[in-house]
């Protein structure tokens, strides 16, 4: 690798479309989402730089460390890791479809669930119980959502017959949007639970459950691990819907009428998320692992037949 490719790869990975492009816009979402709660609940709201503000607070306080504190460390530096590289991998293969290798959707999926098992090693290396009882919490929610989220996986899978982003976008190019057939729709549907939870919205925040054990894994982290665990976060609110348009209605095609379609059905999918979350109280653990394992799985599973059908 010469020093022109080193330069393009840390300038992807560290400037646009990786950390700082997606943590910027993901961190302006995050004042969207409070600003639209505040408006369906009758207040103002915070201005648009507050997001902005409360990271630079925290990078300014103090990270308190438990004794052996090497996971509790580790962990957002891991959770902010997985989302940059989902970002580099999702929007460079948004802006030059012909790139990409063998399997990356599966490395996709696999750097996705990065940041809720960083949840997981930070909640678990607390020394909290406040901490552990929300790693439980996460580790469960973990293995009911994500059963769903690989069904509706599969669907574009079996549909597609490739495990490269850039074939699933070519063959919506040539036969239009996956979401439009019939599995195609309840892999959508599912999916969009599946992100719900993934990104710790109402109502599936469990493992936080900020009136019940006070941010659960987030409880004891502060100063900096706070503020890479929220970016991180942040970052996923804008890497998730992306890869869930892409993936089930197409990338953008090199015309203007296109970017606008691609921005509205982007923002759609955004809007919809953070009106369930102003809208719908807290489930109880048991009552998101019946959902998941049951009616979600339920459908997921029958989203896969029709796919194998054809339909």
């Amino acid at each position: 690798m010469n020093w022109s490719q080193l330069f393009l790869s840390v300038f992807y990975t560290l400037i646009f479309p990786g950390f700082l492009f997606t943590a910027v816009i993901g961190l302006w979402i995050t004042w969207v989402d409070r600003k639209i709660t505040a408006v369906i609940q009758s207040r103002i709201g915070p201005p648009w730089y507050q997001p902005f503000a409360d990271i630079g607070k925290l990078f300014g306080k103090k990270m308190l460390l438990p004794r052996d504190a090497t996971g509790f460390v580790f962990a957002p530096i891991l959770a902010v890791t997985g989302s940059t590289l989902a970002a580099v991998i999702v929007f460079h293969t948004l802006m030059n479809p012909t790139i990409g290798f063998v399997g990356d959707l599966i490395v996709l999926v696999y750097l996705l669930a990065l940041p809720a098992i960083a949840l997981i090693i930070g909640g678990a290396s607390s020394r909290s119980p406040f901490g552990a009882i929300g790693a439980g919490r996460e580790m469960s929610m973990v293995l009911a959502y994500e059963a769903g989220f690989l069904l509706s996986v599969v669907v574009v899978l079996i549909k597609v017959g490739s495990v490269r982003f850039t074939d699933i976008i070519a063959y919506q190019e040539l036969h239009g949007p996956i979401a439009l057939s019939v599995s195609g729709f309840i892999a959508l549907l599912v999916a969009l639970f599946c992100i719900q939870a993934k990104l710790g919205y109402l109502p599936f925040d469990i493992s936080e459950a900020e009136t019940e054990l006070i941010g659960g894994p987030l409880a004891e982290y502060s100063g900096v691990g706070l503020a890479l665990f929220k970016i991180a976060r942040a970052m996923l609110s804008l890497v998730m819907p992306v890869f869930i348009v892409v993936l089930f209605m197409g990338a953008i095609q090199p015309t203007f009428v296109s970017f606008l379609g691609f921005l509205l059905k982007l923002l759609v999918v955004i809007i919809l998320q953070i009106v369930v979350k102003a809208t719908h109280a807290r489930l109880r653990l048991d009552q998101a692992l019946s959902l998941f394992w049951g009616q979600v799985a339920v459908v997921g599973a029958v989203g896969v037949v029709f796919a194998v059908l054809g339909w």
